[in-house]
């Protein structure tokens, strides 16, 4: 049970970390700076992903 709630509360500081990150963006747009980019923000390159067709 212990498991659970460390994995629960992994999650929830994840999401608190995201709203913090996008409300930090919304700010920077709204005064017309460019958002801050790191890691979570970067796009995935297109060879991670999987291709369905590949097989």
């Amino acid at each position: 049970m212990s498991k659970d709630l460390s994995r629960e509360e992994r999650l929830a500081a994840q999401l608190r970390a995201n709203l913090k990150r996008r409300k930090a963006q919304k700010k920077a747009l709204a005064h017309g700076d460019a958002p801050h980019e790191d890691a979570d923000s970067r796009p995935i390159p297109p060879a991670l992903f999987k291709n369905d067709d590949e097989g």
